[in-house]
């Protein structure tokens, strides 16, 4: 594990490499408004991937970096997102663009235009919680390229049956909320729901290949 330091035009950002030893693809992988890289389904990605062939990137936006409590506008996080994106594609391996909720609608919205291989959604928050008439439909279903939205079952951003039909995969983590967290009175642990994640993401990079 090695931490990069990467200047964009939002400001520092930090990228944590995670290394396959014969890597085939690159997963970078964003956070979301509220937290950092230590949320529990991109901490599991990190561990979980390498040993699949898929390097690990997990990207701290400049706001974060710098030691701010509030995201700034979708802009200027998709601002963030370019800035980083040269050195991730340095290696010369296809990339995935991936983020979790703010972070997954950055990887949607600017995926054609980096060039990603795919997009990897968690927790996207298709509609403010109570809000679904404002929803963001529209940025998942322009993403435009092969995408997996991985999403909790009681998610108050979306819940699974709340997403329209479109040209991505759905894969539901039963009991979920939007950090993938599940009640102790589920049926199934809380391992046993990052498993869910992890699990999901190992079986869709591997139907993706490491071109075209």
């Amino acid at each position: 594990m090695t931490t990069e330091t990467i200047g964009t035009d939002a400001g520092d950002a930090r990228i944590t490499w995670h290394p396959a030893k014969r890597p085939r693809l690159l997963l970078a992988v964003s956070h979301g408004a509220g937290g950092g890289i230590e949320a529990r389904d991109l901490r599991a990605l990190a561990e979980v991937l390498p040993g699949h062939g898929v390097t690990v990137a997990l990207v701290e936006q400049p706001w974060r970096v710098a030691g701010k409590k509030v995201a700034p506008a979708p802009k200027t996080l998709d601002i963030g997102w370019r800035g980083v994106w040269p050195a991730l594609a340095a290696p010369g391996l296809p990339v995935i663009s991936g983020g979790r909720s703010a972070g997954a609608r950055v990887a949607c919205r600017t995926a054609v235009e980096l060039g990603a291989r795919a997009v990897l959604a968690l927790s996207f928050p298709l509609h403010p919680p109570g809000k679904p008439e404002k929803s963001r439909a529209g940025e998942l279903l322009g993403a435009g390229v092969p995408t997996l939205v991985v999403q909790g079952g009681n998610d108050p951003f979306g819940k699974p049956e709340e997403f329209p039909d479109g040209d991505y995969e759905l894969i539901e983590v039963p009991y979920g909320d939007h950090g993938f967290a599940v009640p102790k009175r589920a049926p199934l642990g809380q391992d046993e729901a990052v498993a869910v994640i992890t699990d999901a993401v190992v079986k869709w990079v591997g139907s993706l290949g490491s071109r075209g």
